[in-house]
């Protein structure tokens, strides 16, 4: 008997709860959502972290003064926000799907998908108890349990991702550009539906947009299709393994991220300042990424200068940046890929971001614990300082407990822990698959024997 199936049958002879006890290696907390052998897809998501990390300090923390320039720069780098870790968490699954499939049962693999999707989902829910109930006034439990924040987007791409993998990619392509020229439309429907206080299209507003509209459902779904081509795309060229497939997918990510990117622009060129839904005016409530302008508009370094709107392609949940958005994420995720994939670039820097990306998921729970302690404290240099120093010591605790505590009780181990479980299902239905062919072998040869006997006979 070989190892592997020693292996195999030791895993399913071990009782569910043992096996669950048993260490885990730091390694697979740290690659538990990572598409291996990539190292630019975890540089991207620990700079998209990052990023996320600083905004909301900066929102929280920095003065009447310089609280400006957090929203100025929180406008146009919001490309390294949401959408950005939503299309990379979408890349990984599509490529972790396609790397699995034929090695494993389709069963299994959905399992998987699902069981990982609804524990980020249940996650969301909690987070959502908790920020929707301080944050947001006129809704309460059970209604803060439902709100489309970045976790429960993340979640719910698990599982629509793995539905669109089952599309071609011309199909996904068509679906994901008719949700994404139609999501306005839609939305302004359900939000006159809604204000004019019918039932049903209210009901149907708070499941497609909810109470926290920073990721909705419209027109967000479309990251899971278009996503999933890139991750196909991504997978092949792993799969070819040669230099010449790493220079084929960097074009091709470069050449699509350019011609979204302007194509975003263009469409979206227009200006919108907060109010209602007029040609030029866009509610807070429905898009609260436009109430930045009021933000912006608090400077007085420079006096004299006005901003008489927020371009269209810089508002999150708009068509235009959502094309933007995603033109952007290949963009970035080509550069990196070049620099760290195909010329092998590193340094601390480079390795910092990779680990900060393997950790993302709890960074992202952890940085609000401490967030409320410096309320409007700080100005610019001392925000610099500070920041850097937070965002270093959420890095420092997830290092130490990973290492030194196997990262038990983290998102990280809970997602690990659903995966293992899964793991275990899978060698026991590969078990009893083999059982089922020695089997049907078996009788097939007797068969085979008898009918030899008779023939003699």
């Amino acid at each position: 008997m070989s190892s592997e199936k020693e292996k195999e049958i030791d895993l399913d002879s071990i009782p569910l709860l043992d096996y669950l006890k048993q260490a885990i290696p730091v390694e697979e907390l740290r690659d538990y959502s990572s598409v291996r052998r990539i190292g630019s897809i975890d540089f991207v998501k620990g700079v998209a972290i990052v990023f996320i990390i600083m905004a909301h300090a900066g929102g929280a923390w920095l003065d009447s003064t310089w609280v400006f320039l957090y929203a100025l720069m929180f406008t146009f780098l919001d490309i390294l926000g949401p959408s950005l870790f939503v299309f990379l968490s979408a890349l990984s699954v599509v490529f972790s799907i396609r790397r699995k499939k034929g090695t494993l049962p389709e069963k299994v693999i959905r399992n998987r998908i699902f069981s990982r999707g609804i524990m980020i989902i249940v996650i969301a829910v909690i987070f959502n108890i908790v920020s929707i109930e301080f944050t947001i006034p006129g809704y309460s439990f059970p209604a803060t349990l439902w709100g489309w924040n970045i976790l429960m987007f993340i979640g719910a791409s698990q599982i629509f991702s793995y539905y669109a993998l089952k599309l071609s990619k011309i199909s996904r392509a068509v679906i994901g550009m008719f949700i994404i020229f139609t999501s306005d439309t839609i939305r302004l429907w359900l939000y006159q539906g809604k204000e004019a206080g019918d039932v049903i299209i209210s009901i149907l507003h708070y499941i497609v947009v909810s109470p926290s509209p920073m990721t909705p459902l419209l027109p967000w779904l479309s990251i899971c299709f278009l996503s999933s081509i890139f991750g196909e795309y991504l997978y092949e060229a792993m799969v070819g393994g040669t230099k010449k497939d790493y220079k084929k997918l960097f074009r091709t990510f470069l050449y699509w991220g350019i011609f979204l990117v302007l194509a975003g622009i263009f469409l979206g060129s227009n200006g919108y300042i907060p109010g209602g839904f007029t040609p030029s005016e866009l509610p807070i409530n429905e898009y609260p990424f436009i109430d930045l302008l009021n933000v912006i508009r608090t400077q007085s370094i420079i006096p004299g200068v006005t901003y008489p709107g927020m371009w269209e392609f810089l508002i999150r949940g708009r068509a235009p940046n959502m094309i933007y958005n995603l033109g952007a994420a290949l963009l970035l995720i080509a550069i990196s890929f070049y620099f760290i994939d195909i010329k092998r670039k590193m340094n601390i820097f480079i390795s910092m971001m990779n680990y900060y990306g393997k950790v993302s998921l709890s960074l992202f729970l952890l940085h609000f614990i401490f967030i409320t302690l410096f309320l409007h404290f700080f100005n610019l240099v001392v925000f610099v300082f500070v920041v850097l120093s937070y965002i270093g010591f959420w890095g420092f605790t997830m290092y130490v407990w990973n290492e030194f505590y196997g990262g038990a009780g983290s998102p990280e181990w809970i997602m690990v822990q659903v995966g293992r479980i899964g793991q275990k299902t899978g060698e026991t239905v590969k078990k009893e698959i083999r059982i089922i062919e020695e089997e049907i072998k078996e009788t097939v040869h007797k068969i085979k024997r008898e009918h030899d006997k008779d023939s003699k006979g």
